[in-house]
């Protein structure tokens, strides 16, 4: 029973996965958002939770995998679709038409697919990652979401643009498998020395989130993907990389 609960705890990320993607394909874009939040709590809880019991299974890891697959794979395609068939309606196109031109939405869960599968075969993405991880799509995506529906500071016009939405769509499917390495946001504790970079980005998101509201969410992927850009630059410095 007790090697059992972080399982449980996953299958309610799934469970809230499932539940985001339906709401917004049914319009219901805020509710979306909890039941994304719920995912992620759930995504971090699952983790901890199997660290403090102190119990690991092939089959934790596998059903881990599947959920995120589904919550931020999955899951940020639907909302990209979404955005695209706002944009598009307002053109003179047929349903049919309008499906296929909203489809390349999916390609960011094509390749959340294939980021998950990287990561589960590779090593070296224990403390950190490699590439921008599936739960920092989904935020982007939602966040983009967000700023349509309560249309922040005037941006619902052009979070939906075409143009915008299908530049948007390879940049994040290449931050997924790109070879850039990115900093984690789980704090193992918290004491100052080795979180320097975890408190700063901290801060700096509390602050987006005080004067942005909900408009805050995609504005803190792009910070975390430049301070991750950033902490690379001075770290192949110090060893000499690039001179």
């Amino acid at each position: 029973m007790k090697k059992n609960i972080p399982n449980f705890i996953t299958l309610l990320n799934l469970f809230f996965g499932c539940c985001a993607i339906a709401s917004v394909l049914y319009g219901q874009f805020v509710q979306a958002f909890w039941f994304s939040l719920a995912s992620g709590v759930a995504d971090y809880l699952d983790g901890a939770c199997a660290r403090m019991l102190k119990v690991k299974s092939p089959l934790g890891q596998q059903l881990d995998s599947l959920a995120d697959m589904v919550s931020f794979g999955v899951a940020p395609g639907a909302v990209v679709y979404m955005l695209l068939v706002k944009g598009l309606a307002g053109h003179d196109v047929l349903p049919i038409q309008l499906t296929l031109a909203a489809s390349p939405a999916f390609l960011i869960s094509l390749f959340a697919a294939i980021r998950l599968a990287i990561f589960n075969i590779d090593t070296r993405q224990t403390d950190n990652f490699i590439g921008m991880p599936t739960p920092s799509c989904a935020i982007y995506a939602i966040g983009l979401l967000l700023i349509y529906h309560f249309d922040s500071f005037g941006l619902g016009n052009i979070v939906t643009n075409p143009i915008f939405l299908y530049l948007n769509i390879p940049i994040l499917c290449l931050l997924m498998v790109a070879g850039l390495p990115m900093f984690s946001l789980k704090f193992k504790n918290l004491a100052w020395e080795g979180n320097q970079i975890r408190f700063i980005f901290a801060a700096f998101a509390v602050v987006l989130l005080v004067f942005l509201r909900e408009a805050a969410f995609p504005f803190i992927i792009i910070g975390h993907v430049l301070f991750s850009f950033i902490v690379h630059l001075k770290e192949n410095k110090k060893l000499g990389i690039g001179n």
